[in-house]
């Protein structure tokens, strides 16, 4: 073979080469990055301690809104005004057989009551305002229940409803009897 022959095939690639480079890239990208989504964090999944934040970070909150649950609270909407209508939330949503509850006049522990939506008994009604409160509530959830505040801090997990209303009632009036939030 002259040195005219061997240079004409030697100046590319074969296509098994190029194959396999493909496949390499194609490999990488699969087992690196498959889940990645550039410039966006996945959203969390909705549980009575990450309610409020997640609620927040969702793209259909838009500074204020409410979040209704039906199904047992497998299924959720969230809307951003009372005129507009509910869009399905679709995250992860592990608020299943939740609770609510509320204090009445004489500060007792009542079972919120709520209508129903599309024909199903809603499980969770939560507002949301633009000012950043939001609906204050004791959520109960198997074993465990957690008092949603309106407005300052971030949901606290307690062993019983009746432990969440002590926390209620000992940050209410802590609260109101300082100057410092007027």
């Amino acid at each position: 073979m002259s040195y005219a022959q061997s240079d004409e095939m030697q100046k590319g690639f074969s296509l098994i080469e190029l194959l396999i480079v493909i496949l390499i890239i194609s490999m990488v990208y699969f087992l690196g990055f498959d889940g990645m989504e550039w410039g966006k964090q996945k959203a969390k999944a909705l549980t009575p301690l990450t309610l409020k934040s997640t609620i927040s970070a969702s793209s259909l909150f838009t500074g204020k809104g409410t979040l209704l649950c039906i199904n047992k609270c497998r299924t959720c909407y969230l809307r951003s005004n009372i005129s507009s209508p509910f869009e399905e939330y679709t995250g992860a949503i592990d608020l299943r057989n939740v609770t609510a509850y509320t204090l009445d006049q004489e500060d007792a522990l009542i079972p919120i009551e709520y209508e129903r939506y599309q024909d199903k008994k809603i499980c969770l009604m939560m507002h949301f305002y633009s000012n950043g409160s939001s609906t204050q509530m004791i959520l109960e959830k198997e074993d465990k229940s957690y008092f949603l505040p309106s407005y300052f801090g971030d949901a606290q997990e307690f062993d019983s409803p009746e432990e969440a209303k002590e926390y209620w009632l000992r940050n209410t009036g802590s609260i109101s009897d300082s100057g410092d939030f007027y």
